[in-house]
């Protein structure tokens, strides 16, 4: 465990090279329950001097979701110990250092409805629970990664959060050369520095029960599923979700196909990036023509491209989410979320920074299974009358076998 560290003195921010869309720099607090959000300014231009304005977190909905996900206990359990909730003298501490915790996000922006803003809801959480403000920073492309954390570094932020795998040259760099700052690298454990926490999560078992799910369900015999770009974290989701349908065929003695991509030769269908709704429509159109009824996007916002794709579809398509609960995130597409394959982002990210503010902040990785809580698979919802009525049953013995270790799903993405 380190030290809480030293009070940094607050500098003047430095200028990010200016883009079409940003939030760069902007000095959050957080908002009472309630409040209406205040989405990105996708039209806004960036001055040298960001102007501190206030970021509300969106209307509780994707906490709600990863509440209602993450049915029972989500102890944040790790492949060491897991991060304590920050007492109150751990508050008071935060508050006498001045501890800022900040984030940059990942292309697809804050009000993705998915992962970064999931993340984010995991800094303004922490930053509430504490009492102190949050920075947060977002990214339009992979060029601004290093010039947004070095604005956080030059802000005096004592704890930042960097969204996504790409992310991790950036936080490496960042991490050698501040050695006082503590940095959460949210899905990816690739960096071995003490001032560095990798958060991960095992999502390929969630897609495994989601997978076996879609397989029962589909009256076609395909099912599909792409990508937003091909690193690990996205395709252990489509990983899990193809050895899920290989398992029901083995136990049903189904002819079920995967469409999209294919786990043994790791090759696949993807956009290119994470934000390119138009692509992911075209792409998910071109899935479905094959006679696909069950679909999963990986990739944050791109299920929009897909739900797209769907709602002008011919015939009956099911769609899956990734990250949270989408059917409690999005509303809009609430007759055709099947499922979704969930992770607890909310609570991890928010219990390791207040571990942080408490001085008690360890390198040591932390990994989310179907064991500690960190995954899971939402329910059913709107679909719960149209899947058999074993399926659950079925479904709480695959998962029991997946903790047990007695049922194996391949995948060289696993963290």
């Amino acid at each position: 465990m380190t030290a809480p560290p030293a009070p940094r003195p607050r500098r003047a921010p430095t200028a990010v090279p200016p883009r079409t869309t940003s939030t760069t720099g902007t000095t959050s607090t957080t908002a009472p329950p309630g409040t209406i959000p205040n989405p990105t300014d996708q039209g806004a231009s960036m001055s040298p001097t960001p102007t501190p304005v206030p970021r509300f977190r969106p209307a509780r909905r994707l906490a709600a979701a990863s509440a209602l996900a993450l049915v029972g206990t989500l102890a944040l359990a790790s492949c060491a110990s897991a991060p304590s909730d920050a007492s109150s003298s751990g508050t008071t501490d935060a508050a006498a250092s001045d501890f800022l915790p900040c984030i940059v996000s990942d292309q697809g922006g804050f009000d993705d409805q998915s992962f970064n803003q999931l993340g984010l809801e995991g800094v303004t959480d922490a930053a509430e629970a504490l009492g102190t403000e949050h920075i947060d920073v977002q990214s339009e492309t992979e060029s601004d990664y290093a010039p947004n954390i070095a604005s956080l570094v030059d802000q005096g932020c004592t704890t930042i959060v960097t969204m996504g795998y790409l992310l991790a040259a950036a936080t490496k760099d960042a991490a050698a050369a501040n050695p006082d700052i503590h940095f959460i690298m949210v899905d990816d454990n690739t960096i071995a520095a003490d001032n560095v926490k990798g958060v991960v999560w095992d999502t390929s078992q969630a897609g495994f029960l989601v997978g076996y799910a879609a397989a029962d369900y589909t009256t076609t015999g395909k099912v599909g599923t792409y990508g937003g770009a091909q690193i690990p974290p996205v395709t252990l989701y489509m990983d899990g979700f193809a050895r899920g349908v290989e398992y029901h065929n083995a136990q049903k003695g189904t002819d079920v196909q995967v469409i999209g991509w294919n786990p043994d030769t790791q090759e696949g269908q993807f956009t290119g990036n994470f934000s390119d709704i138009n692509a992911a429509k075209v792409l998910s159109q071109g899935i479905l023509e094959q006679g696909v009824d069950v679909i999963v996007p990986v990739g944050g916002p791109i299920y929009k491209g897909a739900a797209q794709a769907i709602r002008e579809s011919s015939t009956p398509v099911a769609l899956v989410g990734v990250d949270t609960d989408m059917y409690l995130s999005d509303p809009d597409y609430d007759d055709i979320w099947f499922s979704s394959i969930a992770r607890d982002m909310p609570k991890s990210i928010s219990e390791v920074i207040q571990a942080a503010a408490a001085g008690d902040f360890s390198n040591e990785e932390y990994v989310g299974t179907l064991e500690n809580g960190g995954v899971l698979m939402s329910p059913f919802h709107d679909f719960e009358s149209k899947v058999a009525p074993t399926l659950q049953g079925e479904l709480d013995d695959i998962q029991a076998g997946i903790i047990a270790g007695t049922i194996p799903i391949e995948t060289p993405s696993a963290p």
